[in-house]
């Protein structure tokens, strides 16, 4: 999943699936994300004041697998705190998922846009938590090294290469890109890594601690750099560069050059 490709919070008006419609009933219904692949997330909001979440893909849509995610957030829920599957279904125009409300509000929204060492803090911090509750040891998901190369190959193979990277990147040629994400770091320690740990999947309490996590469709065991690079990483993408310390810090961790810069351009590629 890269940078190239643009993820928001829809503000133009959005098509609702038949499906979305039929499970909202008397719910008023906002949507309130795109993906970078064209998922969307609707919220459901009943009368009596309560909340679910939809999550949406049409069929076809590359990488997104919401029965796998469903698996994910069950099994992580005993752990950690990510929202509760409520139902997931398909028909012949996609698929979703239904999850009740968790406390909080994405890193973010307006008001941590408006205070990022803040929504910084929580991320690490977040972030660490659920490093150290959730059990590597006895995960059967994986986020390997190995498995993310093969999309990697299969980008390039369709054609990709330097104009379609971040910045940071663009500099390398292919054989270049290549060379460096074949020497893969030593692991620092193994975790059940989130897989997506960029902001907008870390929600705030209103004091501005950490609450939950979102998005968990590519949880797997992997060394915690792969979350801990990008994480930081995405403060520059949503709140503006120089707030990546904060990151580290909250989580516990000296920066790693050699692994962020490894793990930046896995995430970019691939």
């Amino acid at each position: 999943m890269s940078v190239r490709e643009v993820a928001e919070i829809p503000t133009a008006p959005v098509a609702v699936p038949a499906a979305v419609t039929e499970l909202a009933g008397e719910d008023a219904i906002t949507p309130v994300w795109r993906n970078e692949l064209g998922g969307l997330t609707f919220r459901l909001d009943a009368r009596d004041g309560g909340t679910r979440y939809v999550k949406w893909v049409a069929h076809g849509t590359p990488e997104l697998d919401l029965a796998a995610e469903a698996e994910r957030l069950t099994w992580a829920g005993s752990w950690v705190s990510v929202p509760r599957v409520l139902g997931r279904g398909t028909d012949a125009a996609g698929a979703w998922l239904v999850t009740a409300a968790v406390p909080g509000r994405s890193a973010v929204d307006a008001r941590w846009l408006a205070d990022p060492v803040t929504a910084a803090t929580a991320i690490g911090q977040g972030l660490r938590r659920f490093h150290d509750a959730l059990p590597a040891t006895d995960c059967p998901y994986r986020w390997s090294v190995t498995d993310r190369l093969r999309r990697v190959e299969q980008r390039l193979a369709d054609g990709e290469g330097p104009k379609n990277w971040a910045p940071e990147h663009r500099r390398l040629t292919v054989a270049e890109a290549r060379a460096r994400l074949a020497a893969t770091p030593p692991v620092d320690r193994l975790v059940v890594c989130h897989g997506d740990a960029c902001a907008p999947n870390t929600l705030l309490h209103d004091d501005g601690t950490f609450s939950a996590h979102v998005d968990l469709g590519s949880l797997g065991v992997a060394d915690r750099w792969a979350d801990l690079a990008v994480a930081a990483w995405s403060l520059d993408w949503n709140h503006g560069p120089g707030y990546d310390h904060f990151v580290y810090a909250a989580y516990g961790v000296e920066p790693d050059p050699e692994r962020i810069a490894y793990y930046r351009l896995l995430w970019d590629l691939g």
